[in-house]
């Protein structure tokens, strides 16, 4: 079998999630006739939703979330307790964490900037040396110019959040 991308880049977000002492199952989600690339069941009730990017462009990260991912994402929310999308920032070798919530948030600030839902929205982590994750998104319209005050995301939050 044919390893892409994904494989290697999701699988380490997966290992450390499978190190966890909590994990006990995972499991690929199935939606309508084929199994998502980006979608896994951890111990059956904990909904994981990973993404990556190879490099920064510039400073930033730039996870890229299409209308099947966001509608992926919240059929995930429909059979998990919890969910939460997991961003490897591969050349970092780290990973940033949201909830759906605070993803979903990020959305609807962007939007409410636009006027309208995007097809296509965009995450931006920024990790400076030694500090916590930055995660913001640009304005409508301009580059380089952050829609908010940046989320502050420690880099110790992966796997353990899954898990309280």
């Amino acid at each position: 079998m044919r390893i892409n991308d994904d494989h290697m880049y999701h699988g380490a977000a997966l290992t450390q999630i499978a190190e966890h002492e909590l994990f006990t199952s995972i499991n690929a989600v199935r939606f309508s006739d084929r199994i998502s690339r980006s979608a896994f069941r951890i111990n059956e009730t904990i909904g994981i939703y990973l993404k990556y990017a190879s490099k920064p462009s510039g400073l930033d990260y730039t996870i890229t979330f299409s209308s099947e991912n966001k509608q992926e994402i919240k059929k995930l929310c429909k059979i998990c307790n919890s969910v939460f999308i997991a961003m490897v920032c591969v050349q970092e070798r780290q990973i940033c964490c949201l909830t759906e919530k605070e993803l979903d948030d990020w959305f609807i600030k962007r939007n409410s900037k636009l006027g309208n839902d995007e097809d296509i929205s965009t995450i931006l982590v920024n990790l400076p040396k030694g500090k916590s994750f930055r995660v913001n998104m640009n304005l409508p319209g301009r580059r380089k110019r952050y829609l908010d005050t940046a989320q502050l995301i420690p880099r110790k939050r992966f796997p353990d959040i899954l898990f309280k």
